[in-house]
């Protein structure tokens, strides 16, 4: 009889610790897309190099935390609106959102689907849709963490007609885009509140 009460003992304690310890291990916690977060496209013309820059963009993710330490991204969506990209030249922004077109294809976006790595060092594989085409990418991103707050920084290089946009042109065909692009990003993100 007292082997049995102690054994009952036995198991309600360990429970408990199962229950406490593991708690602590690992859990997802919603995070989202701080505003000072910056997006950018570049590429080049036969004319001169370009930069489109947004700091509009809108994301949120399930990350998985142990503790306060980042272990890996359950899902994670970012999409910004093609014309909150600016260069700072209107005739530029012009022909590029025509090229995007933004009237039928209103975002950008990317949806991840595997992160892999550790440390600062991570290998990003996912989904970039622009102009209304989805192709897969893989691309390294670099993490820095302060408190809370986590930070992505990495590039992907591709092509526009991969996204089945033909370069643009300008003054009458004489200043052609280059088809070679380079899509990067600094991300913030936060707990959500």
């Amino acid at each position: 009889m007292n082997m049995k009460h102690n054994g009952y003992w036995i198991f309600r304690i360990m429970v408990l610790v199962l229950i406490f310890t593991g708690s602590q291990l690992l859990a997802q916690t919603k995070y989202t897309l701080a505003p000072s977060s910056e997006m950018k496209i570049s590429g080049g013309s036969t004319l001169h190099d370009w930069d489109m820059t947004s700091n509009a963009a809108k994301g949120e993710g399930m990350f998985v935390m142990e503790g306060n330490q980042f272990k890996g991204i359950k899902s994670l969506k970012v999409q910004m609106e093609a014309e909150t990209l600016k260069s700072g030249t209107r005739g530029l922004d012009s022909n590029a959102y025509k090229a995007l077109d933004t009237k039928k294809n209103k975002d950008v976006s990317f949806t991840l689907k595997e992160i892999t790595g550790s440390g600062s060092s991570y290998q990003a594989k996912g989904d970039f849709t622009i102009a209304g085409v989805t192709k897969p990418a893989s691309f390294p991103v670099k993490l820095t963490q302060s408190g809370s707050n986590l930070t992505f920084e990495g590039s992907f290089d591709t092509k526009l007609t991969n996204f089945s946009i033909d370069p643009p042109t300008a003054l009458l065909g004489t200043v052609k885009t280059h088809d070679d692009i380079k899509i990067s990003f600094k991300t913030i993100f936060q707990p959500s509140k």
